[in-house]
Protein backbone atom coordinates (compact mmCIF):
# COMPACT_ATOMS: atom_id res chain seq x y z
CA UNK A 1 0.00 0.00 0.00
CA UNK A 2 1.15 3.46 -0.69
CA UNK A 3 2.97 5.20 1.88
CA UNK A 4 2.36 8.99 3.08
CA UNK A 5 5.33 9.88 1.39
CA UNK A 6 4.62 8.63 -2.01
CA UNK A 7 1.31 10.54 -1.77
CA UNK A 8 2.79 13.28 -0.99
CA UNK A 9 5.34 13.07 -4.24
CA UNK A 10 2.27 11.94 -6.20
CA UNK A 11 0.75 15.19 -5.40
CA UNK A 12 4.22 16.85 -6.27
CA UNK A 13 4.16 14.91 -9.14
CA UNK A 14 0.26 16.29 -10.49
CA UNK A 15 1.74 19.77 -10.08
CA UNK A 16 4.75 19.07 -12.31
CA UNK A 17 3.08 17.49 -15.20
CA UNK A 18 0.70 20.85 -14.98
CA UNK A 19 3.44 22.77 -16.33
CA UNK A 20 3.44 21.47 -19.52
CA UNK A 21 -0.68 22.03 -20.51
CA UNK A 22 -0.51 23.05 -23.46
CA UNK A 23 2.50 21.82 -24.80
CA UNK A 24 2.41 18.09 -25.00
CA UNK A 25 -0.39 17.22 -27.20
CA UNK A 26 -1.06 14.80 -28.62
CA UNK A 27 1.02 12.98 -25.81
CA UNK A 28 -0.09 13.78 -22.10
CA UNK A 29 0.97 15.97 -19.23
CA UNK A 30 3.14 13.58 -16.88
CA UNK A 31 4.87 14.40 -14.17
CA UNK A 32 7.61 11.81 -12.32
CA UNK A 33 9.38 11.98 -8.72
CA UNK A 34 12.00 9.56 -7.66
CA UNK A 35 12.39 9.06 -3.81
CA UNK A 36 15.43 6.94 -2.69
CA UNK A 37 15.58 4.19 0.13
CA UNK A 38 14.53 6.46 2.67
CA UNK A 39 11.85 8.55 1.29
CA UNK A 40 13.80 11.53 0.58
CA UNK A 41 13.42 12.78 -3.20
CA UNK A 42 16.68 12.50 -5.55
CA UNK A 43 15.06 13.48 -8.96
CA UNK A 44 12.02 15.33 -10.43
CA UNK A 45 10.53 15.23 -14.17
CA UNK A 46 8.17 16.13 -16.13
CA UNK A 47 7.00 15.63 -20.14
CA UNK A 48 8.03 19.65 -21.65
CA UNK A 49 6.74 18.42 -25.02
CA UNK A 50 5.70 15.70 -27.58
CA UNK A 51 9.36 14.62 -28.81
CA UNK A 52 11.19 15.13 -25.57
CA UNK A 53 12.01 12.83 -22.59
CA UNK A 54 8.78 11.19 -20.60
CA UNK A 55 8.57 12.34 -16.98
CA UNK A 56 10.48 9.46 -15.83
CA UNK A 57 13.57 9.53 -18.59
CA UNK A 58 13.64 13.49 -17.66
CA UNK A 59 13.29 11.93 -13.68
CA UNK A 60 16.00 9.75 -14.09
CA UNK A 61 18.67 12.42 -15.54
CA UNK A 62 17.90 14.98 -12.87
CA UNK A 63 19.31 12.72 -10.34
CA UNK A 64 21.66 11.28 -12.23
CA UNK A 65 23.02 14.60 -12.75
CA UNK A 66 22.96 15.11 -9.06
CA UNK A 67 24.76 12.10 -8.21
CA UNK A 68 22.21 10.54 -6.79
CA UNK A 69 22.59 5.98 -7.86
CA UNK A 70 18.71 5.13 -8.65
CA UNK A 71 19.09 1.80 -8.01
CA UNK A 72 16.66 0.76 -5.72
CA UNK A 73 14.47 3.97 -6.37
CA UNK A 74 10.70 4.61 -6.05
CA UNK A 75 9.26 6.37 -9.25
CA UNK A 76 6.25 7.98 -8.38
CA UNK A 77 4.59 9.09 -11.34
CA UNK A 78 1.17 10.30 -12.67
CA UNK A 79 0.55 7.79 -15.36
CA UNK A 80 1.10 4.74 -16.20
CA UNK A 81 4.77 4.29 -17.91
CA UNK A 82 4.51 3.87 -21.14
CA UNK A 83 5.24 0.14 -23.15
CA UNK A 84 5.97 1.19 -26.40
CA UNK A 85 8.12 3.00 -28.78
CA UNK A 86 7.64 6.07 -30.65
CA UNK A 87 9.27 9.33 -30.30
CA UNK A 88 11.28 8.00 -27.87
CA UNK A 89 11.62 4.38 -26.60
CA UNK A 90 9.70 2.24 -23.90
CA UNK A 91 9.77 4.33 -20.14
CA UNK A 92 8.93 0.79 -18.53
CA UNK A 93 11.75 -0.49 -19.93
CA UNK A 94 13.66 2.59 -18.83
CA UNK A 95 13.01 2.46 -15.50
CA UNK A 96 14.08 -1.63 -15.02
CA UNK A 97 17.46 -1.00 -16.79
CA UNK A 98 17.80 1.96 -14.46
CA UNK A 99 17.12 -0.58 -11.34
CA UNK A 100 14.47 1.13 -9.89
CA UNK A 101 12.75 -1.37 -7.26
CA UNK A 102 9.25 0.24 -7.35
CA UNK A 103 6.67 2.01 -9.26
CA UNK A 104 3.82 3.73 -7.90
CA UNK A 105 1.33 5.22 -10.46
CA UNK A 106 -1.97 7.57 -10.51
CA UNK A 107 -4.21 6.48 -13.50
CA UNK A 108 -3.74 3.29 -16.30
CA UNK A 109 -2.53 4.05 -19.71
CA UNK A 110 -6.01 3.65 -21.59
CA UNK A 111 -4.16 3.91 -24.91
CA UNK A 112 -3.93 0.74 -26.40
CA UNK A 113 -0.58 1.61 -28.25
CA UNK A 114 1.22 2.37 -24.85
CA UNK A 115 -0.75 0.34 -21.96
CA UNK A 116 1.11 -2.31 -20.60
CA UNK A 117 4.00 -0.70 -19.27
CA UNK A 118 2.74 -1.98 -15.60
CA UNK A 119 2.59 -5.65 -16.32
CA UNK A 120 6.45 -5.41 -18.22
CA UNK A 121 7.29 -3.64 -15.04
CA UNK A 122 5.95 -6.59 -12.81
CA UNK A 123 7.39 -9.07 -15.02
CA UNK A 124 10.88 -7.99 -14.77
CA UNK A 125 10.49 -7.96 -10.38
CA UNK A 126 9.58 -4.26 -10.57
CA UNK A 127 7.20 -4.04 -7.53
CA UNK A 128 4.41 -1.69 -9.05
CA UNK A 129 0.92 -0.02 -7.18
CA UNK A 130 -1.75 1.50 -9.46
CA UNK A 131 -4.39 4.23 -8.41
CA UNK A 132 -2.58 6.49 -6.15
CA UNK A 133 -4.60 9.92 -6.31
CA UNK A 134 -6.05 8.91 -9.54
CA UNK A 135 -8.92 11.55 -9.61
CA UNK A 136 -6.90 14.58 -9.00
CA UNK A 137 -4.03 13.40 -11.77
CA UNK A 138 -6.94 12.21 -14.41
CA UNK A 139 -8.32 15.84 -13.47
CA UNK A 140 -5.03 17.33 -14.22
CA UNK A 141 -4.53 15.20 -17.51
CA UNK A 142 -8.77 15.41 -18.33
CA UNK A 143 -7.78 16.68 -21.98
CA UNK A 144 -5.31 13.93 -23.35
CA UNK A 145 -7.77 11.19 -21.15
CA UNK A 146 -10.55 12.85 -23.43
CA UNK A 147 -8.80 13.26 -26.64
CA UNK A 148 -8.52 9.08 -26.31
CA UNK A 149 -11.73 7.71 -24.45
CA UNK A 150 -14.30 10.00 -26.96
CA UNK A 151 -11.41 10.68 -29.51
CA UNK A 152 -12.49 14.40 -29.59
CA UNK A 153 -10.70 17.41 -27.89
CA UNK A 154 -11.87 18.36 -24.48
CA UNK A 155 -13.53 22.00 -24.42
CA UNK A 156 -13.63 24.12 -21.94
CA UNK A 157 -15.89 27.34 -22.13
CA UNK A 158 -14.85 30.89 -20.85
CA UNK A 159 -17.28 33.47 -20.42
CA UNK A 160 -17.02 36.88 -18.72
CA UNK A 161 -20.46 38.28 -18.24
CA UNK A 162 -22.06 41.01 -15.74
CA UNK A 163 -23.96 39.54 -12.57
CA UNK A 164 -26.98 39.57 -14.12
CA UNK A 165 -25.65 37.76 -17.35
CA UNK A 166 -24.83 40.34 -20.00
CA UNK A 167 -22.02 39.74 -22.04
CA UNK A 168 -22.28 42.93 -23.20
CA UNK A 169 -24.11 46.60 -23.20
CA UNK A 170 -27.23 47.38 -25.03
CA UNK A 171 -25.07 49.37 -28.08
CA UNK A 172 -22.71 46.33 -28.26
CA UNK A 173 -19.81 47.56 -26.33
CA UNK A 174 -18.47 44.77 -24.11
CA UNK A 175 -14.61 46.15 -22.84
CA UNK A 176 -14.26 45.84 -20.56
CA UNK A 177 -16.98 43.60 -18.24
CA UNK A 178 -13.89 41.72 -16.33
CA UNK A 179 -11.42 42.96 -14.35
CA UNK A 180 -7.36 43.09 -15.51
CA UNK A 181 -6.67 40.21 -13.31
CA UNK A 182 -9.37 37.62 -14.61
CA UNK A 183 -7.98 39.05 -18.46
CA UNK A 184 -4.51 38.17 -17.08
CA UNK A 185 -6.18 34.89 -15.99
CA UNK A 186 -7.55 34.25 -19.69
CA UNK A 187 -4.22 34.16 -20.91
CA UNK A 188 -3.01 31.42 -18.68
CA UNK A 189 -5.92 29.40 -19.99
CA UNK A 190 -5.08 29.95 -23.21
CA UNK A 191 -1.60 29.24 -22.69
CA UNK A 192 -3.06 25.86 -21.26
CA UNK A 193 -5.16 24.90 -24.65
CA UNK A 194 -3.67 23.45 -27.70
CA UNK A 195 -6.35 25.95 -29.57
CA UNK A 196 -9.06 29.25 -29.03
CA UNK A 197 -11.91 28.65 -31.00
CA UNK A 198 -14.02 32.00 -31.96
CA UNK A 199 -17.51 32.25 -33.79
CA UNK A 200 -17.67 35.07 -36.95
CA UNK A 201 -19.79 37.21 -35.15
CA UNK A 202 -16.85 37.69 -32.34
CA UNK A 203 -14.51 38.17 -34.76
CA UNK A 204 -16.52 41.14 -36.58
CA UNK A 205 -18.05 42.72 -33.17
CA UNK A 206 -14.21 42.48 -31.80
CA UNK A 207 -11.33 41.57 -33.88
CA UNK A 208 -9.74 39.78 -31.09
CA UNK A 209 -5.90 38.86 -31.45
CA UNK A 210 -6.35 35.45 -29.16
CA UNK A 211 -2.68 34.58 -29.17
CA UNK A 212 -0.85 34.32 -25.77
CA UNK A 213 0.28 37.63 -23.54
CA UNK A 214 2.33 38.01 -20.58
CA UNK A 215 3.41 34.95 -20.10
CA UNK A 216 6.95 33.45 -20.94
CA UNK A 217 8.07 30.01 -22.88
CA UNK A 218 4.65 29.20 -23.64
CA UNK A 219 3.37 26.91 -27.08
CA UNK A 220 0.87 29.45 -28.74
CA UNK A 221 -2.44 27.90 -29.10
CA UNK A 222 -4.54 27.16 -32.90
CA UNK A 223 -6.59 30.04 -33.14
CA UNK A 224 -9.75 29.05 -34.99
CA UNK A 225 -12.57 30.98 -36.49
CA UNK A 226 -15.88 29.29 -37.20
CA UNK A 227 -16.65 31.40 -40.15
CA UNK A 228 -19.35 29.49 -42.35
CA UNK A 229 -19.35 31.70 -45.30
CA UNK A 230 -15.55 33.00 -45.10
CA UNK A 231 -16.55 36.20 -44.15
CA UNK A 232 -12.77 36.95 -42.55
CA UNK A 233 -11.13 40.09 -43.81
CA UNK A 234 -7.33 39.57 -45.30
CA UNK A 235 -6.85 42.82 -42.49
CA UNK A 236 -8.38 40.86 -39.19
CA UNK A 237 -5.51 40.79 -36.35
CA UNK A 238 -6.06 36.62 -36.14
CA UNK A 239 -4.42 36.98 -39.76
CA UNK A 240 -1.06 37.66 -37.89
CA UNK A 241 2.02 35.74 -37.56
CA UNK A 242 1.94 35.66 -33.79
CA UNK A 243 0.58 32.53 -33.57
CA UNK A 244 -1.14 29.50 -36.41
CA UNK A 245 -4.75 30.70 -37.40
CA UNK A 246 -7.28 27.87 -38.91
CA UNK A 247 -10.31 29.47 -40.41
CA UNK A 248 -13.39 26.31 -40.77
CA UNK A 249 -15.69 27.49 -43.64
CA UNK A 250 -18.68 25.33 -45.23
CA UNK A 251 -17.90 23.14 -48.04
CA UNK A 252 -19.37 25.57 -50.79
CA UNK A 253 -17.99 28.78 -49.26
CA UNK A 254 -15.89 31.05 -51.54
CA UNK A 255 -12.30 31.45 -49.66
CA UNK A 256 -10.67 32.98 -52.87
CA UNK A 257 -9.96 35.88 -50.47
CA UNK A 258 -7.71 34.05 -47.84
CA UNK A 259 -5.36 32.39 -50.15
CA UNK A 260 -2.39 31.46 -47.91
CA UNK A 261 -4.36 31.32 -45.09
CA UNK A 262 -5.29 27.71 -43.71
CA UNK A 263 -8.84 26.48 -43.85
CA UNK A 264 -11.09 23.32 -43.56
CA UNK A 265 -14.13 22.96 -45.14
CA UNK A 266 -17.13 21.38 -42.98
CA UNK A 267 -20.24 19.93 -43.02
CA UNK A 268 -22.98 21.79 -41.90
CA UNK A 269 -24.97 21.46 -38.57
CA UNK A 270 -28.78 19.97 -39.63
CA UNK A 271 -30.96 22.18 -40.14
CA UNK A 272 -27.96 24.04 -42.35
CA UNK A 273 -27.49 27.08 -39.61
CA UNK A 274 -23.50 27.45 -38.90
CA UNK A 275 -21.19 24.48 -38.74
CA UNK A 276 -21.64 20.76 -37.66
CA UNK A 277 -19.53 21.47 -34.08
CA UNK A 278 -19.33 17.75 -34.32
CA UNK A 279 -17.04 17.81 -37.44
CA UNK A 280 -15.08 20.80 -36.30
CA UNK A 281 -13.97 19.23 -33.22
CA UNK A 282 -12.74 15.68 -35.57
CA UNK A 283 -10.86 18.06 -37.47
CA UNK A 284 -9.43 19.78 -34.47
CA UNK A 285 -8.27 16.20 -33.02
CA UNK A 286 -6.85 15.32 -36.80
CA UNK A 287 -4.48 17.82 -36.16
CA UNK A 288 -3.54 16.83 -32.71
CA UNK A 289 -5.52 19.41 -30.71
CA UNK A 290 -6.46 17.56 -27.31
CA UNK A 291 -7.84 21.06 -25.79
CA UNK A 292 -10.01 23.33 -27.10
CA UNK A 293 -10.95 26.94 -25.32
CA UNK A 294 -14.22 28.39 -26.48
CA UNK A 295 -14.21 31.51 -26.36
CA UNK A 296 -16.39 32.59 -28.86
CA UNK A 297 -20.23 34.55 -28.54
CA UNK A 298 -23.41 33.11 -27.01
CA UNK A 299 -24.39 31.55 -30.34
CA UNK A 300 -21.57 29.48 -30.83
CA UNK A 301 -21.65 28.59 -27.46
CA UNK A 302 -24.97 27.37 -27.42
CA UNK A 303 -24.41 25.05 -30.14
CA UNK A 304 -21.82 23.68 -28.73
CA UNK A 305 -23.86 22.79 -25.42
CA UNK A 306 -26.05 21.76 -27.91
CA UNK A 307 -23.55 19.12 -29.30
CA UNK A 308 -22.97 18.04 -25.50
CA UNK A 309 -18.91 19.45 -26.69
CA UNK A 310 -18.53 21.55 -23.44
CA UNK A 311 -16.59 19.72 -20.70
CA UNK A 312 -15.96 22.65 -18.16
CA UNK A 313 -17.57 25.89 -18.05
CA UNK A 314 -15.05 28.84 -16.71
CA UNK A 315 -16.95 31.94 -15.79
CA UNK A 316 -15.53 35.43 -14.90
CA UNK A 317 -18.80 37.26 -13.25
CA UNK A 318 -18.32 41.23 -12.77
CA UNK A 319 -20.00 42.92 -10.07
CA UNK A 320 -21.47 45.17 -12.14
CA UNK A 321 -25.50 45.05 -13.90
CA UNK A 322 -26.61 46.38 -17.57
CA UNK A 323 -29.79 45.80 -17.58
CA UNK A 324 -30.26 45.52 -21.27
CA UNK A 325 -27.85 43.90 -23.74
CA UNK A 326 -27.06 39.97 -24.92
CA UNK A 327 -27.20 37.60 -22.95
CA UNK A 328 -24.31 35.29 -22.53
CA UNK A 329 -25.34 32.31 -23.69
CA UNK A 330 -28.27 31.83 -26.80
CA UNK A 331 -30.04 28.60 -27.87
CA UNK A 332 -28.62 25.40 -26.30
CA UNK A 333 -31.38 23.12 -27.21
CA UNK A 334 -33.29 23.75 -23.58
CA UNK A 335 -37.20 24.64 -23.58
CA UNK A 336 -37.97 24.01 -20.37
CA UNK A 337 -36.68 24.34 -16.88
CA UNK A 338 -36.37 20.55 -16.25
CA UNK A 339 -33.85 20.56 -19.39
CA UNK A 340 -31.57 22.90 -17.68
CA UNK A 341 -28.17 21.60 -18.08
CA UNK A 342 -26.96 21.74 -14.18
CA UNK A 343 -23.52 21.81 -13.56
CA UNK A 344 -21.26 20.73 -10.39
CA UNK A 345 -19.18 23.60 -9.00
CA UNK A 346 -15.73 22.99 -8.84
CA UNK A 347 -14.00 25.96 -7.85
CA UNK A 348 -14.72 29.62 -6.88
CA UNK A 349 -11.89 32.29 -6.40
CA UNK A 350 -11.43 35.99 -6.33
CA UNK A 351 -9.84 37.82 -9.25
CA UNK A 352 -9.34 41.39 -8.48
CA UNK A 353 -13.14 42.56 -8.37
CA UNK A 354 -14.63 39.75 -10.16
CA UNK A 355 -15.71 36.12 -9.51
CA UNK A 356 -14.42 32.91 -11.31
CA UNK A 357 -16.95 30.18 -10.90
CA UNK A 358 -14.95 26.89 -12.56
CA UNK A 359 -18.20 24.19 -12.73
CA UNK A 360 -18.79 21.10 -15.26
CA UNK A 361 -21.87 19.57 -16.60
CA UNK A 362 -23.03 16.58 -14.70
CA UNK A 363 -26.04 15.26 -17.15
CA UNK A 364 -25.70 15.91 -20.89
CA UNK A 365 -28.29 17.70 -23.04
CA UNK A 366 -30.25 15.36 -25.80
CA UNK A 367 -29.12 16.37 -29.76
CA UNK A 368 -31.93 18.90 -30.54
CA UNK A 369 -32.55 18.54 -34.59
CA UNK A 370 -31.53 22.06 -35.46
CA UNK A 371 -27.85 22.89 -33.06
CA UNK A 372 -27.92 26.65 -34.54
CA UNK A 373 -23.66 28.38 -34.76
CA UNK A 374 -22.60 31.40 -35.23
CA UNK A 375 -22.13 31.97 -38.94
Amino acid sequence: MATATEAEAMRRAIALAARALGSTSPNPVVGCVLLDERGRTIGEGLHRRAGAPHAEIDALRAATEAGHDVRGATAVVTLEPCDHTGRTGPCSQALVDAGIARVVYAVADPNPDASGGAATLAAAGVDVEGGLLADPAAAGNAAWLTSVLHRRPFVVWKYAATLDGRSAAADGTSRWISSPESRADVHRLRAEADAVVVGSGTLRADDPHLAVRGRDGVTQPLRVVVDTHATVKPGARILDDAAPTLVAVAEDADTAHLAGVETVRLPRARGGTGLDVTALLAALRERDVCSVLLEGGSTLAGAFLAANAVDRVVGYLAPALLGAGPAVLGHAGIGTIAQALRLDITDVARLGPDLRITATPHATLPAPANAPEEN
